[in-house]
């Protein structure tokens, strides 16, 4: 089992940024990809971000590119998603997510979730 605990969260003007931040604990020895999903009132999660075990490789939603980064570092089982020029449309519960295959997690298919953390922007 692993345990994902996100933080980070909160209220922030448009435009604005925020870093949000997820440890993992457990059976982190494991290769796991890493991602982000959001889930915004009435609609359904959606995938943010992902990065592969070996940082050699992020993808991103179009909706979020060129305004989130994610990363992670390995020696403190923590992934982060750095968000900038943030916009009403980016409120939404943010969750961490884990799969022992990166590829599966892209198409949606998750391991292990957080228990989220919410992003809220006014505009």
């Amino acid at each position: 089992q692993v345990q994902l605990v996100e933080s980070g969260g909160g209220l922030v003007q448009a435009g604005g940024s925020l870093r949000l931040s997820c440890a993992a604990s457990g059976r982190t020895n494991s290769n796991y990809g890493m991602g982000w999903f959001r889930q915004a009132p009435g609609k359904g999660r959606e995938f943010v971000a992902a990065i592969w075990w070996g940082r050699t490789r992020t993808d991103y939603a179009d909706s979020v590119k060129g305004r989130c980064t994610i990363s992670r570092d390995n020696a403190k089982n923590t992934v982060y998603l750095e968000m900038k020029s943030l916009k009403p449309e980016d409120t939404a519960v943010y969750y961490c997510a884990a799969h022992t295959s990166t590829r599966a997690l892209l198409d949606g298919a998750v391991q292990y979730w957080g228990q989220g953390t919410q992003v809220t922007v006014s505009s």
